[in-house]
C-alpha cells in the first residue's frame, strides 16, 4: 500500500467514543479522563528519543545557539506557549527561545487552518530567523503539515539542528529532522480533535525540552527556580521563600538580601552564602556565563585559595 494513502492514527476514529454524543455529562469525562491517563505512558515509551533530541539541543544552546519551535494551529500555540513562558521562570533573554507560528501572530487566537498547507513560505519563515548555529524543532501532531516539514528541510538545509515532534509513527517530520520525537497516542475522542490528547502529550515534550536545557544552562539550583523574574507580588514573595531555603536563613534576612540584590536570588544566594557583596556576586555569574551552579564553584574555588 502507498503510505501517502494511510491515514494517519490520530484522524482515526476511535471505538471507545463511537456513541460519543450519547453518553452523559459524568461518562463523557470519565471517557476522556481513562483516555488522557494513556498520554504519559505513550511519553513515557519515547523517551529516548526526546533524551537525544534534548541532550544535542543544550549543547547548541550551550555554545550560544538560539532554541525555535515552528508549527501550526495547536502545535504552533503550544509551541508559542512554552517560549513566552521561558523567560519570566528562567531569567532569559526572549529571544533565547522564540515560537513560530504559521499565520504569524494572529493565528495565535484565531484559527487560520489554511496556512499550514504552505511549506515554501515555513521555509521562507525560518530562513528570515535563523542561523547555522540555533536549534529548530518543528511540531506537528499528524507529522505532516506541509508548514513545517518546509520549515524544518530549509533548517537543516541552512546548517541548524533539527528536531520534529509528532503524535504518529513513520511522520514525513521524522524524515525531514535530525532528531525524531514519536509519541503516538492513539485516535482522539473527538475524531481528528488533536487539542485532546495530541496536545497533553505534545506540552509534556515541549516542557521537558525547555525545562532540561534550563536546568544544564545553570537556571535552576536544585529544584529552586533561582533565575525567576520577580515582576509582580506572588513573584516577589517567591523570590524571598527561594533566597531563604536556598541560603539557609530565615525570612527576614533572605528579604533584606533580596532588596540589596534588587530582586535577584541568585545574587542575593551568593551574598549570604559567601559573604561577599553584590558586585562580587554578579562578576562571579559574568565569569560563569550566567551559570549559578558554576559561580557556586568558582566562588569555593577562590575561597579555598
Amino acid at each position: 500500500m502507498d503510505n501517502s494513502t494511510v491515514q494517519p492514527v490520530t484522524e482515526q476514529r476511535n471505538a471507545k467514543s463511537d456513541h460519543l454524543d450519547r453518553l452523559s455529562v459524568p461518562e463523557i469525562i470519565q471517557l476522556m479522563n481513562e483516555e488522557d491517563r494513556t498520554v504519559a505512558y505513550s511519553v513515557q515509551q519515547s523517551l529516548p528519543q526526546v533524551t537525544r533530541a534534548v541532550e544535542a539541543i543544550v549543547e547548541v544552546m550551550k555554545r550560544g545557539g538560539r532554541l525555535f519551535y515552528i508549527g501550526a494551529g495547536t502545535s504552533g500555540r503550544l509551541g508559542v506557549l512554552d517560549a513566552s513562558e521561558c523567560p519570566p521562570t528562567f531569567g532569559v533573554d526572549r529571544t533565547l527561545v522564540t515560537g513560530l507560528i504559521a499565520g504569524g501572530e494572529i493565528a495565535i487566537t484565531t484559527a487560520i487552518e489554511n496556512a499550514e498547507d504552505d511549506e515554501e513560505a515555513g521555509a521562507k519563515e525560518i530562513e528570515a530567523q535563523i542561523t547555522a548555529s540555533d536549534a529548530v524543532v518543528g511540531i506537528a501532531a499528524s507529522g505532516h503539515t506541509p508548514y513545517v516539514i518546509g520549515a524544518i528541510r530549509r533548517a537543516r538545509e541552512l546548517g541548524a539542528l533539527t528536531a520534529g515532534v509528532s503524535c504518529n509513527t513513520g511522520a514525513k517530520l521524522s524524515q525531514a529532522a535530525e532528531y525524531a520525537i514519536e509519541v503516538p497516542v492513539g485516535p482522539e475522542i473527538v475524531t481528528g480533535s488533536t487539542r485532546l490528547k495530541a496536545g497533553t502529550a505534545t506540552k509534556m515534550v515541549l516542557n521537558m525540552i525547555t525545562t532540561t536545557a534550563m536546568i544544564k544552562l545553570g537556571k535552576v539550583y536544585g529544584n529552586l527556580m533561582v533565575n525567576v523574574q520577580a515582576t509582580n507580588e506572588k513573584l516577589r514573595d517567591r523570590v524571598v521563600r527561594i533566597v531563604s531555603e536556598a541560603a539557609k536563613v530565615d525570612r527576614e534576612v533572605a528579604a533584606a538580601f533580596t532588596q540589596q540584590a534588587e530582586g535577584d536570588a541568585r545574587v542575593a544566594i551568593l551574598m549570604i552564602l559567601f559573604s561577599i557583596e553584590k558586585e562580587q556576586a554578579l562578576e562571579a555569574l559574568t565569569e560563569c556565563s550566567q551559570h549559578f551552579g558554576d559561580a557556586m564553584k568558582w566562588l569555593e574555588s577562590r575561597s579555598l585559595a
